[in-house]
């Protein structure tokens, strides 16, 4: 790579059999710390250096010499050691990068006699565990089947930030295979990683699948931090965590050494504590990939720099949709959507309420069917990438694997969807086929689309979902109502930002519509994050504050 190096082969690996041998102890570790139910008092994080620092903040420091890409590297992963591994113990961290700080000292070196490369030079950052490096890290997706193996090389999201300069710090934990292993599953739980626990109140769930990556950029252990999405991966933790998340159109950033779920709607995304910041990083990662050909799609549409649709009076003159029918589920929540509607009347938006979609509920099923059937073959593919050496080459070898690894791969909850995936035939199938296209056609042309042009709207908006609810690993999660599918489903984007608090917990508004309206989204979102600034930075309260 120009300006750093990828130094894997030079360093020891920790052996498979020795890091299976070890996950009891470490899997204890993780539910005294994360993995298990919290204790009553949590204890007081001391005030951070670069709390709330955002990316142009921390380039100025840079510029004027207060900070370094080594000295942000190393407050950033000494607070990760304080509060994510010991302190409140939110467990958002599954592995952090050995060669970071030869990284960042790499960088200065470069800064210094060249300059920076962009404004995420330097800058530290944590990925999700499901996004393939070809380095002294793993690349597991939280599972210990695919400890040791190591992907070929990086993925396209890796390489994209390297290249851009940024400082990869770790990989953040997840729900386990992003959430697509059980139908009763805790959000924010891997075999690999433990629990990981919401920062604002330690005994509620972060929400998956990117759990880790949601409460890292919450509670200020990163710059900047990086999910995948499937339907509400990167929305969902992002709302209940207080932050932005942007969910891209399917093809704006390529899926390329991602374990996947789904072609038809996997997408990486950028997870960040402002619009901005979150604009920034969307912009390093887009591109085409040969290797990707969803990504040809965005050529000619994708922007280098999406700062540039930053507009503080986006607001005004736009008109913008709401989908009531993804109301209701909580009224606390319905108030807090109706204030934010009255803040985007009083910035000049027109509202349209209610914008009504007639096909809301009618792709739910065949939504599971194609999931089922891409993954298995999505994954299978995947696998066999990794070349003989893998732990695990199929699916059919991850559910064995999983069956004689039961106590610690399935001590809460089992591989009902593994099983249900395997079944599937290939992706010639016509019943497949039929699912797919009823998929695109109901939440596509059908679903926003139509109603976009009935109404002639720039967006659509709805309650990103509802306050995080109390972590349970023997029921698992609990339904408190969202908005994701619709986009998820179409491959459109959707961003949530912050829109205030249900008894100290955050919740989001997302702002959704047609593919490639990115640009238009994040003005409307940044308009609406400079008026209301309803972000807060997480307390580590041991429970909700039901006096807030």
């Amino acid at each position: 790579m120009k300006g750093e190096r990828n130094p894997r082969r030079g360093g020891a690996r920790v052996s498979r059999r020795k890091f299976l041998e070890s996950s009891t102890l470490s899997g204890a570790a993780a539910l005294a710390l994360g993995g298990g139910m919290p204790a009553l008092a949590a204890p007081a994080a001391r005030p951070f250096e670069l709390d709330e620092k955002t990316v142009a903040e921390l380039q100025e420091g840079m510029k004027q010499g207060k900070f370094t890409a080594v000295s942000l590297a190393e407050k950033y992963l000494a607070r990760i050691q304080e509060i994510d591994k010991a302190g409140p113990a939110v467990n958002s961290v599954i592995e952090l990068n050995p060669d970071a700080l030869a990284i960042a000292r790499s960088l200065d070196r470069e800064r210094k006699s060249k300059g920076p490369r962009g404004p995420l030079h330097g800058i530290p950052i944590l990925i999700k565990d499901n996004i393939g490096t070809h380095d002294r890290m793993q690349s597991t997706a939280g599972s210990l089947a695919l400890v040791g193996a190591i992907p070929p090389k990086d993925s396209f999201v890796t390489r994209k930030l390297r290249e851009a300069g940024a400082v990869i710090l770790g990989k953040t934990n997840l729900s386990e295979w992003a959430n697509w292993r059980s139908t009763h599953s805790t959000s924010g739980w891997s075999g690999r990683g433990g629990l990981t626990r919401n920062p604002y109140a330690l005994d509620r769930n972060p929400c998956g699948s990117s759990s880790g990556s949601g409460v890292a950029a919450a509670a200020n252990l990163c710059a900047l931090a990086i999910g995948t999405e499937t339907d509400g991966s990167v929305v969902c933790p992002s709302s209940v965590n207080g932050i932005v998340g942007i969910k891209p159109t399917l093809g704006l950033i390529s899926r390329t050494g991602i374990v996947p779920i789904a072609h038809s709607q996997d997408t990486a995304g950028p997870m960040a504590r402002t619009v901005t910041d979150a604009a920034i990083l969307l912009g390093a990662l887009a591109g085409v990939d040969p290797a990707d050909p969803a990504t040809a799609a965005s050529a000619g549409k994708a922007a280098a720099d999406y700062t540039k649709f930053l507009d503080p009076h986006g607001l005004k003159g736009a008109r913008i949709g709401v989908v009531r029918k993804l109301f209701g589920f909580n009224d606390a929540v319905d108030k807090l959507m109706n204030d934010a509607l009255g803040e985007m009347k009083r910035q000049g938006a027109e509202i349209v309420d209610p914008v009504e979609i007639e096909t809301l509920e009618k792709f739910g099923k065949t939504e599971d069917l194609v999931l089922q059937y891409e993954f298995k073959a999505d994954l299978n593919a995947y696998l066999a990438g990794l070349g003989p050496g893998a732990p695990v080459h199929t699916l059919a070898d991850l559910i064995k694997f999983n069956e004689k690894n039961k106590e610690k791969e399935m001590p809460y909850f089992g591989q009902e969807l593994f099983v249900k995936s395997q079944e599937r035939g290939p992706l010639s199938s016509k019943e497949y086929l039929d699912a797919l296209e009823n998929n695109h056609r109901m939440t596509r042309a059908e679903g926003i689309d139509a109603v976009m042009d009935k109404f002639a709207l720039d967006a659509l908006v709805a309650p990103t979902g509802g306050p995080a609810w109390t972590t349970d690993l023997v029921n698992g999660d609990h339904d408190t109502g969202g908005s994701s599918s619709l986009a998820a489903v179409a491959g459109y984007p959707d961003i949530t930002v912050p829109a205030g608090f249900v008894f100290g917990l955050p919740v989001g508004i997302s702002f959704f519509g047609r593919a490639w309206s990115e640009p238009a989204l994040i003005k409307l979102a940044f308009a609406f994050e400079q008026a209301t600034h309803h972000r807060r930075p997480p307390r580590f309260l041991a429970t909700a504050d039901l006096k807030v």
